[in-house]
């Protein structure tokens, strides 16, 4: 299977790496997958934020990391390639990180998700280079942690110019 080839909603279902692996159904879209893949981390997020516990927070998204390590390396075996579009846990868990550090606001959700989507599409240095070499789960999910971190930092000077020119 290539990274476009359409995956069956029965596969879904075949294994709970799937299910955890395409997002809980969100990677079968059609149409960019990645960026519908992205989309449940913002009521995940937002659910954690509501329970004020900082712990909380961070150990459901180590648990996001760490189980997304484990269902995209079973998944992406199991579908022929490693890093298959429709393999969208780790925009989940990368975009659940990115919004502990934001505020919350509707503002800042939406430019935390489009920077978050343009450096995943984008693939600038290094995650071009993560992203074609490691091949494996770790792979998958480290070149969306590192689109998360280059639009952190972004939204950070944004934001900081934002302030500045007010």
């Amino acid at each position: 299977m290539s990274k476009r080839t359409p995956i069956p909603p029965s596969f879904l279902l075949r294994h709970p790496a799937h299910f955890i692996a395409l997002g809980f159904g969100t990677g079968l879209m059609p149409r960019a997958p990645g960026t519908w893949g992205t989309l449940p981390a913002i009521p995940i997020a937002l659910f954690l934020h509501a329970q004020n516990n900082d712990v909380l927070y961070l150990a459901v998204t180590l648990l996001l990391v760490i189980g997304g390590i484990w269902a995209a390396h079973i998944t992406g075996k199991r579908l022929g390639e490693p890093d298959h579009g429709g393999i969208v846990i780790d925009e989940i868990a990368a975009f659940v990180l990115m919004l502990f550090f934001i505020d919350g606001s509707w503002q800042q959700i939406i430019l935390a998700f489009a920077l978050f989507r343009l450096f995943d599409i984008l693939k600038p240095p290094p995650i071009r280079y993560f992203d074609t070499r490691m091949k494996n789960g770790i792979g998958v999910m480290l070149d969306d942690l590192l689109a998360a971190a280059y639009a952190l930092l972004t939204m950070v000077v944004l934001l900081w110019l934002w302030g500045f020119f007010r």
